[in-house]
């Protein structure tokens, strides 16, 4: 098979809504939905086919099964699958966090560090979240803020709006703020050191664990560096990230090629349609996610819709 459906693990995390169920079509029966991770070979969440030979293998599984040539040789580099990519449905602020480089990563936690992006799917009017540092500070007074829960007062604040796009280094403090749903593509890593959670209890009554000596480690204590990645949306050794769309009308049907270089993940974020890829066709909803194989040949996407698609460069 060259086309693959996917299907992702699931998140209840206590500041989630409900969205990804109500307008994503995922098929979870609890009262939160945080993150639905579409594309993941991590353990803590891996995701699986759909349907054909391999239904109900995880993604991790199929590439053990049929060899690492279906990741492509821009893959060669990597030790494990580098990418992960998640619907975020935000209902309330998320806590401030700041994820470790590689480096740090793995010689503290046994894992690769973070860089991320994050694509804004929906937001209510007047949504904002945190990226980086309004201004550089002194690792004193970062400790200070923390200690004193005075550290959003320093933090970039941006109000934001449908499509917009963030890419955060490791490195950089953010926090996805409510009544925001964010598709995020990732490095293949679950680490994270919160330094600010709003006081907030878990599930056993007590507040959630901070990081905060990891956090001051790691955290560059300055505003985000501009970056500019035209023609991609974001592109970085791990992933680059173009926008598909189909108004199916005047562009109603698009071709793409996925050669023996790298493998292609398509995530559909609204409308319907189908794929082609070779002899193998699927249909495809909103909230969909697809894996198409490297050396999978041209596909050819036609409805009306709007996408992310993701490689490795």
């Amino acid at each position: 098979m060259a086309l693959l459906k996917l299907r992702p693990s699931f998140k209840d995390y206590l500041w989630g809504g409900h969205k990804l169920v109500d307008e994503f079509n995922k098929d979870y029966d609890g009262d939160i939905l945080a993150e639905s991770w579409e594309m993941s070979c991590h353990k803590d969440g891996p995701s699986y086919i759909v349907g054909g030979a391999f239904d109900g293998m995880t993604l991790s599984e199929y590439i053990d099964k049929n060899g690492k040539e279906v990741l492509g040789s821009n893959c060669d580099k990597f030790e494990d699958f580098p990418i992960l990519i998640k619907l975020i449905d935000a209902k309330k602020d998320l806590s401030v966090q700041v994820h470790p480089d590689n480096e740090y990563a793995l010689k503290n936690e046994g894992q690769y560090g973070k860089t991320e992006m994050w694509y804004v799917v929906d937001c209510e009017p007047g949504a904002q979240l945190f990226y980086g540092f309004k201004n550089e500070i002194s690792k004193e007074e970062f400790e200070g803020r923390i200690k004193e829960n005075t550290l959003t007062d320093i933090l970039n604040a941006v109000k934001v709006k449908k499509g917009d796009v963030f890419f955060i280094d490791a490195g950089t403090i953010h926090a996805i703020g409510k009544d925001i749903l964010i598709a995020e593509i990732q490095q293949n890593s679950n680490v994270t050191y919160r330094v600010y959670d709003y006081g907030r209890k878990g599930a056993d009554g007590k507040e959630r664990e901070l990081h905060v000596d990891k956090a001051v480690e790691v955290t560059k204590r300055m505003p985000p560096a501009e970056k500019s990645f035209s023609p991609d949306i974001a592109s970085c050794e791990y992933f680059t990230v173009d926008k598909l769309y189909l108004d199916g009308e005047y562009f109603s049907k698009v071709s793409g090629m996925v050669t023996d270089k790298s493998f292609v993940n398509l995530l559909f974020l609204s409308g319907n349609g189908e794929i082609v890829c070779g002899e193998e066709k699927m249909s495809f909803k909103k909230g969909d996610s697809f894996f198409l194989t490297a050396n999978s040949g041209e596909y050819e996407v036609s409805g009306k819709c709007e996408a992310l698609v993701t490689v490795v460069k």
